[in-house]
């Protein structure tokens, strides 16, 4: 069967290998099944043109590998920077300049390479809470996603194709109203597939028409020094423990961790602001964290609190 127009277009702009003059190396579609096929079969110890063929048959006949591969398999010699990777998900934000400043860097080179990226956000503290060694007030995890979103418009602009970036938000976070509104401000967070992280304790809050807090953990030396003035709570633990240690998150020996109540809301208001949201700006969308990480196969291993750009 012949690629239809628009198809050939989107082989054309996205797929088509091109030199440094742009002129193709790929001279029709034929062409480029056969360079991603020699290359997924140059890792094969022996026959490899035996595997290239059964490679190339099955191109032909429709079967359609991620894009980063249909368009940088076997193109080192034109891109050696690039990756076979379609989505990738961020290292912890850690709650620090440096900690932020060092993702967008890793953030920078991994769109650079082609692959989308995925980052939870809910690690920065909210707004206005002191940050002790400015002795000053953050603006809040949301301005900082700004940074990212510049940087991924920057870089796709250099590289003529349109980064892709997931933000995760945790509900419980103070700055969630924030966060379900923040596109709703003409050009901000473009770059950006928005999802929240809805536990079960506040889908459970929901169904019972109960309140619901918004928290941040707290570090000993904050109460120490008198810097907390909320009610303290525990919750189940949702970040990996050596994170919990680095930040002096204090995690009790039941794996719960003390955090400060912000705000207290009825939870039914703010899953009805939620459904709102997506129902008239499609965003953001909602990822049962809790439900993922009980059935994540390698649960042993890590902790989900992001995704790939791809997921709702």
């Amino acid at each position: 069967m012949e690629l239809q127009p628009t198809s050939l277009e989107i082989w054309s702009k996205k797929y088509q290998l091109r030199d440094e003059h742009q002129q193709p190396v790929d001279q029709d579609i034929g062409d480029t099944n056969e360079r991603v096929a020699k290359a997924l079969a140059s890792v094969e110890l022996k026959d490899q043109s035996y595997w290239s063929e059964k490679f190339k048959w099955a191109l032909d006949m429709g079967a359609t590998p991620a894009g980063r591969i249909m368009s940088n398999a076997g193109a080192e010699k034109y891109k050696p920077a690039t990756s076979l990777i379609n989505c990738t998900v961020s290292q912890i934000v850690e709650d620090s300049m440096h900690g932020v400043l060092d993702a967008n860097l890793q953030a920078g080179l991994t769109l650079k390479a082609g692959c989308g990226i995925g980052y939870e956000f809910s690690t920065l503290r909210p707004r206005g809470a002191f940050v002790s060694g400015a002795g000053a007030y953050t603006s809040g995890p949301i301005t900082f996603m700004d940074i990212f979103d510049s940087m991924c418009f920057t870089v796709s602009s250099a590289g003529g194709r349109r980064g892709a970036q997931m933000g995760t938000f945790a509900v419980w976070h103070p700055d969630v109203e924030a966060f379900i509104a923040a596109k709703r401000e003409d050009g901000r967070l473009r770059q950006f597939n928005l999802s929240l992280l809805i536990d079960d304790d506040f889908m459970e809050a929901v169904k019972n028409n109960d309140d619901y807090h918004l928290v941040f953990p707290v570090k000993q030396s904050e109460i120490d020094r008198g810097l907390v003035k909320g009610e303290l709570i525990k919750k189940k633990r949702f970040w990996e423990s050596k994170y919990c240690a680095k930040m002096d998150y204090i995690v009790d020996e039941d794996d719960m961790i003390i955090c400060q109540v912000y705000k207290t809301i009825p939870a039914h208001d703010l899953w009805h602001t939620i459904m709102k949201s997506t129902y008239d700006y499609a965003e953001p969308g909602f990822l049962l964290i809790d439900r993922i990480n009980q059935e994540n196969n390698n649960w042993f291993n890590e902790e989900i609190r992001a995704t790939n750009p791809l997921a709702i």
